[in-house]
């Protein structure tokens, strides 16, 4: 009997949520997950606000199977897609002519769409990767150069690179065709490249 009631305790503590704690403990590490894909303050906190309503509206769904924070992140990132979905719509898709592409094949391999060894990024001059101030200028740069990329490459590099999903997913959420997906990864990756080169010293 004793064990029953000690089973139903855990699961009640498992499926206890409570919204008045959101703002406290979650509002920082949302608002920097999505300040990262987005690069737009304003943007970043208006998606916050928006995943604490739609948390909010579904709170009954919530069935206690991850955290708190977990689940909210991905109603946060569910929102973000929203946004690359809608800017990458009405673009065209990327004309990829063979010149280009031979090109794209000089620097990266065809299988994996890795850096071949002759053309891997030079190293950025960071001695110590432990350096706290060393580290926040990088990535400070690193921010300014994903800003200056198209919004459908960077909507694209973002979902492979930060968040890990399939080629397969990104292809039917940004409506890319496979082919034109490696042209702007490539594309996006030599653009980065030369952007911390030249402003990383």
């Amino acid at each position: 009997m004793s064990s029953q009631k000690h089973t139903e305790s855990s699961s009640s503590e498992t499926h206890t949520i409570d919204p008045h704690l959101w703002v406290t403990h979650h509002a920082d590490y949302l608002y920097n997950y999505a300040i990262t894909r987005i690069n737009e303050e304003e943007q970043a906190r208006d998606l916050v606000q928006e995943t604490f309503l739609a948390a909010l509206e579904r709170i009954d769904r919530f069935e206690g199977r991850s955290t708190e924070r977990t689940w909210l992140t991905a109603i946060l990132k569910n929102k973000i897609i929203d946004i690359y979905r809608k800017k990458s719509s009405g673009l065209k898709n990327i004309t990829i002519d063979s010149g280009a592409e031979q090109n794209d094949q000089d620097f990266f391999d065809p299988d994996d769409g890795h850096w071949k060894k002759a053309h891997r990024p030079q190293p950025f001059g960071i001695e110590d990767t432990t350096d706290a101030l060393n580290a926040k200028e990088f990535n400070s740069i690193l921010k300014r150069c994903m800003q200056k990329l198209p919004g459908l490459w960077l909507s694209v590099f973002t979902m492979k690179h930060m968040d890990d999903e399939s080629t397969d997913f990104i292809c039917s959420e940004l409506k890319v065709t496979p082919s034109n997906f490696w042209v702007i990864i490539h594309r996006a990756k030599l653009n980065l490249r030369a952007c911390l080169q030249k402003n990383w010293i």
